[in-house]
């Protein structure tokens, strides 16, 4: 078996490209696609790799242009509900207030229990960019930055800050 290197991103585009829902003996994409809005935060990481899938046809996981972060995470509720809660986009959106803009997606997603994945844009792992970009934290804490909002509108919260956590937080 030959090693394949991957970064986090790359990893994870072909994890969701493979995921499967099924019912009744019909089986379906449970992340058929990806809304976004690229900026400072995800188009490096996240953006590249779906770039990449779509390019050298490694996963099939195309990306949609969003014009309005909470619009496409309502988006993905509609579709969530039409598809009977089977299949679901997933939202990526820059670091700041491309990601905040998502929450009031979140809290209808949870309220109403259906299924979308939210990979909001977070801090650097160096830190080295504060405070030239538009991230929010909170500054008497280092680790929390404003997504940790989306803990108490999320059933399942997660920060990937080393590439070993993504395979248990997938």
């Amino acid at each position: 078996m030959k090693t394949v290197r991957l970064t986090t991103a790359q990893a994870l585009v072909r994890f969701l490209a493979h995921q499967y829902s099924e019912r009744d003996g019909q089986e379906q994409r449970l992340i058929p696609g990806v809304w976004g809005i690229f900026g400072h935060g995800n188009v490096a990481g996240i953006g590249q790799a779906l770039l990449q899938a779509a390019v050298t046809d490694e996963a099939d996981l195309p990306y949609y242009l969003a014009r309005n972060e909470q619009g496409m995470v309502h988006a993905s509720v509609a579709f969530a509900k039409m598809r009977d809660r089977l299949a679901t986009f997933a939202c990526t959106a820059s670091t700041g207030p491309g990601s905040t803009n998502m929450i009031t997606g979140a809290a209808l997603a949870t309220t109403n229990r259906i299924p979308v994945l939210l990979l909001p844009s977070d801090m650097f792992a160096t830190r080295a960019a504060d405070p030239v970009l538009q991230q929010l934290e909170d500054t008497r804490g280092g680790d929390v930055t404003v997504n940790d909002a989306f803990r108490a509108v999320s059933k399942y919260f997660d920060r990937i800050c080393r590439p070993e956590q993504l395979i248990p937080a997938a």
